[in-house]
């Protein structure tokens, strides 16, 4: 029996749809990971290189699933693809519980923690994908403060838009990141902060930290909070 305090996260899934199990620890939305009831519904379709790319066509797969977790006790949802920003809007709208799809959500947060001309650095799966429009950022003057760094076509991106996608070589993808991480300050030393768009970079974040000596933040800040404020 569900009850108040055990109602868990709901979490848009992607293609090809496994339900989250103890098996898979280190996914930035596990209970493992978060410490707190997951459960995840597909978005039929929602393959991980239609998510980043933008299809329309998902926005009421994104809906349906939305339903299908709150009808399953759902406090809240979240999703398993930062680029589910551009159906926010359009789920929040459809489910009476709050919805939190990315990370990118925490921007405008982030750049008012900081004095200009301190920068933000958002790390993100593809960056010719994470347009200024998912941003939430209308200000130019803040908007210069944000720096996108990506990490397409690296193993980890061909990776994960095959279908089915294999399992994750976190190895490999703290050396993706932290060579986009190094780009990126190398031409803006000015940059105080990290915010990782994609779910699957958690996983490197405590290392990222450690090498960086900079606060990052990503997609299980986000979910934490958004729990903790409802249970």
């Amino acid at each position: 029996m569900i009850t108040q305090t055990t109602r868990p996260l709901g979490i848009l899934g992607l293609e090809p749809g496994a339900e989250l199990t103890p098996e898979s620890p280190g996914v930035a939305l596990h209970p493992s990971t978060l410490g707190f009831p997951v459960i995840s519904e597909k978005v039929t379709g929602g393959w991980a290189e239609d998510v980043s790319r933008g299809d329309p066509a998902l926005e009421s797969a994104c809906i349906a699933a939305a339903r299908r977790l709150v009808e399953r006790g759902a406090v809240a949802i979240s999703s398993e693809c930062g680029f589910f920003i551009r159906h926010q809007a359009a789920v929040a709208k459809s489910v009476n519980v709050p919805v939190v799809l990315s990370s990118l959500l925490l921007l405008p947060t982030l750049l008012r923690q900081l004095p200009p001309p301190a920068k933000v650095a958002v790390l993100t799966f593809d960056s010719t994908r994470c347009t200024e429009d998912l941003l939430g950022i209308d200000d130019p003057a803040e908007q210069s403060r944000i720096v996108i760094g990506g990490i397409e076509g690296s193993k980890y991106w061909h990776d994960e838009q095959k279908r089915p996608p294999p399992a994750c070589d976190v190895g490999t993808l703290e050396k993706d990141v932290t060579a986009c991480v190094a780009r990126v300050r190398a031409a803006h030393p000015d940059i105080a902060m990290i915010l990782f768009e994609c779910t699957g970079f958690p996983r490197v974040a405590p290392a990222i930290r450690r090498s960086t000596k900079l606060p990052v933040y990503d997609i299980t800040t986000l979910a934490r909070m958004t729990y903790a404020s409802l249970v």
